[in-house]
Order: structure tokens, then sequence, then C-alpha cells
């Protein structure tokens, strides 16, 4: 099982438990503004293999680490524990394959948050290159001296709506990290070894919000092709619980409340 935090402000085995997977390099605690927002709700902050809690855990891909959380969820929560699951970009992915792949029958799951997540990579080709790609910076974080890699790592186009003060910040932060576990993680789980993913998802029967922000414009051009509804945060990045957290949290009560709960009474 891997490592998890309970937060219960409010239990109830009515209200929907918040499941919130963190993106590479993270861990749960990265969602503590956003839960704090958020304090009419019982949250599970779950820690990827790799990562955090979890450092020592390993996983073989991308079904494999999605198994781990289903099978977390169900261990910490239980069967009939109607619950709301959130990812951000690596956990939305994490997500994704759990929700399209049949994994999350056994969880009473009301409702799936994508947050700056990339639903897949179509053509053959574009998955070589971007594996290849991954391989490189696994490399890196195996071998080189972490705080330097992550130097690097920060300076790639998705995150250039980050501020030098950000992205000092965000190096400060993930600099704890075992650079052998998240090179580990990265090549397990690279975009180069998912399917696309985007037909199998306009097809999940649940209530569903992908979010972005209007600063990344990757991932908001990817949105605008995914026929997902849809919330785009303006001022903000491809980080946008880190950059608008009030925002954020007011978006996800906004489609607890109006689309998810529906199926509750």
């Amino acid at each position: 099982m891997l490592y998890s935090q309970r937060v219960s402000t409010a239990p109830s085995s009515q209200q929907p438990v918040l499941v919130w997977l963190h993106g590479l390099l993270g861990s749960g605690d990265d969602w503590l503004d956003t839960v704090h927002a958020l304090k009419s709700y019982d949250h599970l902050l779950v820690d990827l293999p790799g990562h955090g809690g979890s450092q020592a855990q390993r996983c073989e891909d991308l079904q494999a680490c999605a198994q781990q959380v289903v099978d977390t969820i169900i261990q910490q929560l239980g069967a009939q524990q109607p619950v709301i699951l959130m990812g951000y970009s690596l956990g939305a992915r994490v997500a994704m394959v759990a929700a399209t792949s049949g994994m999350l029958k056994s969880v009473n799951l009301r409702g799936l948050v994508l947050e700056s997540g990339n639903a897949g990579l179509a053509g053959e080709a574009e998955r070589l290159t971007r594996l290849a790609h991954d391989r490189q910076w696994a490399q890196r974080f195996a071998y080189e001296p972490i705080e330097s890699v992550l130097n690097a790592w920060y300076q790639q186009p998705v995150f250039r709506s980050l501020t030098s003060q950000q992205r000092h910040m965000l190096i400060q932060a993930r600099a704890h990290n075992s650079g052998e576990a998240i090179a580990h993680m990265l090549a397990a789980t690279s975009l180069g070894t998912q399917c696309d993913l985007v037909s199998a998802l306009q097809g999940v029967s649940l209530p569903k919000l992908y979010i972005c922000g209007d600063k990344d414009e990757k991932f908001l051009h990817l949105a605008q092709g995914y026929g997902l509804p849809t919330q785009v945060v303006h001022g903000a990045g491809h980080n946008v619980h880190k950059e608008q957290p009030q925002t954020f949290a007011a978006l996800i009560h906004h489609f607890i409340t109006t689309t998810a709960l529906g199926g509750l009474a």
C-alpha cells in the first residue's frame, strides 16, 4: 500500500472523500493549500511510488502505479465510500489510466478531476521520441546532483510561466527527492509508454472536469482537443493548484456540488 495522509475535516459516509494524486517530484503535501481551502470535505493525500512517504516503493509501469493507487484507496476508504479522484500532471495520467482501465469498478467513484494532464500521444513516432527524451532525463536524475538537474528541469518550456523566485522555491522544495527513485518513476511512467486515452476518457460515464492555466499554452491547446468539460484559470501556468489555490478550490467545490453530487442522493 502506498503512503497516504487522511485529512479528516468533516468525515461523513455521504460526503465524498477527495483523493489527491500529485505530479512528478511532488508529494501529497503539495495539495495542502487546496485542502485547507476545502474544509468541508474529507481528504486522502496519496504519495505516488518513489515520492514522499512512498519513496522506497516502485512500480513497473503506469498500469501498476494506477493499481497501487486503487488498492490504497480501497484499503484506506473501503469500497462504499463515495470518492472524487483528482490528479495533477503525472497524477492526472495515473488517474486517467485507472479510470479507463476498469480498475476503479471496485471504488465508489463519483467524479474525476484532471489538472494539466496529458491524455497520450497519438503516433508511434511521437511516443518513441518522448520515451527517449524521458530516458535521458532519467539518466540525469540517476547520476547527476539533483539540484543541478532540477535547475535544468524547470527551464523546460512547460514551466516558462514561472518567475525566477518561483523556480528557485520549487528547486529548494524538490531537492529532498531521491534522484534514483525519480529516475525509476520517470522511466516507468513515461508518456511514451502511455496509450492515447482521449476516446476512452470521453467514454467514461461519470462527471469529469479538466483544469488548466491560460498561461500554459501547450496544455491549453491539448485541452481544446480533448472534448472534456474544461475550466481555464486566468493568470495560471502548468501548476494551477499551487499558483491559484483559492480559485482551484472554488472550481473543485463547484464541480462537486453542481455535477458530481448528482449521483449521491
